[in-house]
């Protein structure tokens, strides 16, 4: 069998999945379908309804696309099946039921953001990055009941800069994603895919990369400088972590590191900022022109680029330049 003969299904809703998506059309792979989340509604009213990033390439590209509300739908299991596909791919969708994963006869793999086993779960780039993890890579794998637990097929590794933010890291993954998504299909044409179950992968534990939601993004101060550095990266630019400043939100996009020296003094430009060290965990200093940071558990935090509730997003010049911060001000 070539790849122009085998009948491929491909699952995928947002930017990240198109990549691959695109990947299989532009590489002359047989996509007979495409399944993809409902339109979304969108507007004041919802009365617009905004198709998936996905959707929108493959009606670009001329695909049938399928939209089920249900993934155990009978009408959509038989559609699946009068579409008699070889193989199935995923990537960045939701979880499957058995009976349509199972319903090939190559099977359904998936293309997950991590370096399984570690990082199962919804948000795996926010969670490597927030965690402070130097690499991380996309992992094919087959589909079975458990979510992301799946034999693993192939595994591509990429370095995590200290400088990444969680955007970066999305955007190498999403190319990477693609790439990695033709050499499997290309090693299952040609009967060498040794598939390894996860629990012989030696050295690496399982590790959850749940949904990530509003009260997760809050800004703990009393945490180590380099912790809410990597919070902070691990979240920017969306949804972007949070604190709060005079009863305001305050989000927080882009910040560098500062630590203490060992007497206890570090480089500030105001002769008071001395004493941050002893101050409460979330104390703001600012020359109210230049620079604001605030005190962690064990250093500072410099803020580049925030937005304040009811502003724009701004560089803490800009910022400065209309606010006025008070003395002994302090993130919550």
């Amino acid at each position: 069998m070539t790849k122009k003969d085998l009948k491929i299904i491909y699952m995928g809703t947002p930017d990240f999945a198109v990549e691959s998506l695109r990947a299989l059309v532009e590489g002359g792979y047989n996509v007979v379908a495409v399944v993809t989340m409902p339109d979304k509604p969108m507007g004041r009213h919802g009365s617009v309804l905004q198709p998936s990033p996905v959707k929108q390439y493959a009606v670009e590209q001329g695909l049938k696309v399928l939209q089920p509300i249900s993934l155990k739908d009978p009408e959509f299991i038989s559609e699946l099946r009068q579409l008699n596909a070889d193989l199935q791919v995923v990537v960045a969708f939701r979880m499957l039921p058995e009976i349509v994963w199972s319903m090939p006869p190559l099977g359904t793999f998936n293309a997950h953001a991590s370096l399984l086993p570690k990082y199962r779960g919804a948000a795996p780039i926010n969670w490597a990055v927030i965690n402070g993890e130097t690499e991380t890579g996309i992992t094919t794998f087959f589909l079975k009941h458990e979510i992301d637990t799946g034999d693993i097929i192939q595994q591509v590794r990429i370095p995590i800069a200290d400088t990444d933010n969680v955007e970066i890291v999305h955007d190498k993954l999403m190319k990477l994603s693609g790439e990695l998504v033709t050499e499997t299909i290309d090693k299952i044409l040609a009967g060498t895919v040794t598939p390894i179950p996860q629990d012989q992968i030696e050295g690496v534990s399982p590790t959850p990369a749940p949904k990530i939601f509003r009260d997760t993004c809050r800004i703990n101060w009393n945490s180590p400088t380099k912790q809410i550095y990597d919070f902070i990266r691990g979240l920017s630019p969306y949804p972007a972590a949070w604190t709060t400043l005079d009863g305001k939100s305050v989000k927080i996009y882009e910040a560098t590191k500062e630590a203490l020296s060992d007497n206890g003094n570090h480089s500030c430009e105001k002769a008071n900022e001395a004493c941050m060290a002893k101050s409460h965990p979330g104390t703001i200093v600012s020359d109210g022109k230049t620079y604001l940071k605030a005190t962690t558990s064990d250093g500072i935090l410099n803020i580049k680029t925030l937005q304040i509730e009811g502003k724009k997003r701004m560089a803490v010049g800009d910022l400065l330049r209309g606010l006025k911060i008070e003395e002994d001000a302090i993130f919550m």
